[in-house]
């Protein structure tokens, strides 16, 4: 059953009802959409725009008045099945309306000033669905009138922004065998382009784009070749059955290059997860970023952060491109902190490896070769092998931001954390997880092959400020709890971020002080963003299960 609820305010006394929602417009155009970072004032894609930058030119909100900011309004998602839900969308903002989705698959459409809501839509998911990881969505798409939405049944629908009314639903993947869209879709020019999840269950992935009129596949890429496709002969399984199973899921939207012309997608784990030795070999294009062309799906290149992994570092991160003198010479580049612990710069245009620096304590590598593969030096054993950073990795899907006002990087990051790795031997079923042995921090399980047996200290959370010249840390925030959070950075020179604990910061992009915090009573596992309505900039996050915006004292 999928229910709309249309909402309209009268003043008591008066029947004088505000306008339908219907009669404001919010087209948005393609070239809108290639033009977002001209327009502050709005969010129009995920990562603010194609770049993924997750940087805002708006700059009401300085470091000077950041300790004036205050809770202008909150928006509570409630679930329809009453189960507690991560908050991870980011919201759009489109000419002074929020549209934002509450766990799993509650769409809804707020006046972004006073957070009077316009509508709801209601989609109520399979019970077929099975996610790994929480019954989660991270965010939309708009074109035209249009808004666009990945279900954690495998679906994506197709929603009009006025009113709420869907405008058509199609399958993408059966949930059943674990496929399920968790991503905010992207949309370039008449294509919305999405990939599903569900690595832990043994799925072949794919990225697909569709058309926006009509839900047409137009083309698909798979993330794990088959055969006859490049990169197959990296399945080196002679019974040629791995690759049917072999993982590859997309949890993070693509960003694009216009210039170009590629869009730019990270891929997950293969599976199973942790003993890869049914599935011998590199494993493409798992754990790898995927340049494709955009219009016919053809890749142009790909670079492999994790080849063969077993450590489940999915390279699900988000690709942030920036144009920038790197080492004295103008290069396009991509950005990217790893799960592996790792910080890199590809050259986009051709995926040449340019930088390779740990940012966290890492173990399972010595280095790189004159081609940029790393090295090993550490495998899951049956024994068991202590590696770091821990299969939750250095990061997350979790959105870093880039400053072209500071030129740094700000990654929200998990420090000094480990797993032992052992390997079981595991057997794919249909529609449940294919993992092999869950790692554990348990001293016992250390054996001869581990390399440091000193424990460190509790792994904590940080946001850390990264040179991407050298991979230096300029600067680290420390916090209480590992954090979940994306990151948002101003012209202004501010950095927003949260932490698990519910705590939601302001900090100083050049030094990384703390000017500014609040306690939102809910686990952050959202990026922050922000917009502006005649000119007053406003700041939203999301928290446990409500939409906080902040704003400066009138």
């Amino acid at each position: 059953m999928k229910r709309i609820i249309h909402i309209f305010v009268c003043t008591l006394g008066f029947i004088i009802c505000l306008p339908s929602f219907a009669q404001i417009s919010t087209q948005i155009s393609p070239e809108r959409l290639l033009n977002a970072d001209q327009e502050p004032e709005n969010w129009l894609l995920y990562g603010g725009d194609y770049d993924s930058q997750r940087h805002t030119d708006l700059d009401e909100i300085t470091r000077e008045n950041a300790d004036e900011l205050e809770l202008k309004w909150v928006w509570q998602n409630r679930a329809r099945d009453g189960a507690e839900q991560k908050f991870e969308a980011t919201p759009l903002v489109v000419d002074g309306i929020l549209y934002t989705v509450g766990a799993p698959n509650n769409v809804v459409a707020i006046d972004a000033i006073t957070g009077r809501l316009f509508w709801i839509y209601n989609y109520v998911p399979s019970l077929e669905a099975r996610l790994c990881c929480g019954r989660v969505n991270r965010g939309l798409a708009i074109h035209g009138n249009s808004l666009f939405m990945g279900t954690i049944d495998g679906k994506l629908v197709k929603l009009d922004s006025r009113s709420g009314d869907p405008e058509w639903i199609i399958d993408i993947a059966p949930p059943e065998f674990g496929y399920a869209l968790t991503l905010a879709p992207l949309i370039i020019d008449n294509k919305v382009i999405v990939g599903p999840a569900g690595g832990e269950y043994g799925i072949r992935g794919f990225i697909a784009a569709y058309d926006v009129d009509s839900g047409e596949e137009l083309w698909r890429f798979n993330t794990v070749p088959g055969p006859g496709e490049p990169g197959f002969e990296s399945w080196e399984d002679p019974e040629q059955e791995a690759w049917k199973i072999g993982g590859g899921s997309i949890w993070q939207t693509g960003s694009y290059d216009a210039e170009l012309n590629l869009t730019y997608w990270g891929v997950g784990n293969p599976g199973p997860d942790w003993n890869g030795d049914s599935r011998p070999g590199d494993n493409l294009y798992t754990e790898s970023v995927v340049a494709l062309n955009p219009d016919t799906g053809e890749i142009a290149w790909h670079y492999q952060f994790t080849p063969h992994d077993e450590m489940d570092y999915d390279a699900t991160q988000a690709a942030v491109l920036a144009d920038m003198v790197w080492q004295g010479e103008e290069r396009k580049v991509m950005l990217w902190a790893n799960r592996n612990g790792v910080f890199y710069v590809l050259d986009r245009a051709t995926g040449e490896f340019l930088l390779g620096e740990p940012f966290v304590s890492v173990n399972w590598l010595s280095g790189f070769d004159d081609n940029g593969r790393p090295i090993r030096a550490l495998y899951p054993t049956e024994e068991g092998t202590f590696i770091m950073p821990n299969n939750q990795g250095a990061t997350n899907w979790f959105a870093p931001s880039y400053s072209p006002v500071t030129e740094l990087m700000y990654v929200p990051s998990w420090l000094d954390t480990f797993s032992v790795y052992t390997k079981r031997p595991v057997v794919y079923t249909p529609g449940q997880q294919y993992v092999g042995a869950f790692p554990t921090m348990a001293l016992p399980a250390l054996g001869v092959n581990a390399v440091n047996q000193r424990l460190p200290e509790e792994g904590l959370g940080a946001i850390q400020a990264i040179n991407p010249q050298n991979g230096e840390i300029v600067w680290r925030h420390m916090m209480s709890n590992v954090t979940d959070s994306g990151v948002l950075s101003t012209a202004s020179n501010l950095v927003f971020a949260g932490g698990r604990e519910g705590h939601f910061y302001a900090l100083d992009a050049e030094t990384g002080e703390e000017l500014w915090r609040a306690s939102l009573g809910g686990q952050i596992a959202s990026g922050p963003m922000s917009y502006a309505i005649d000119g007053k900039q406003y700041v939203a996050i999301s928290a446990g299960a409500g939409l906080f915006v902040f704003g400066l004292r009138d």
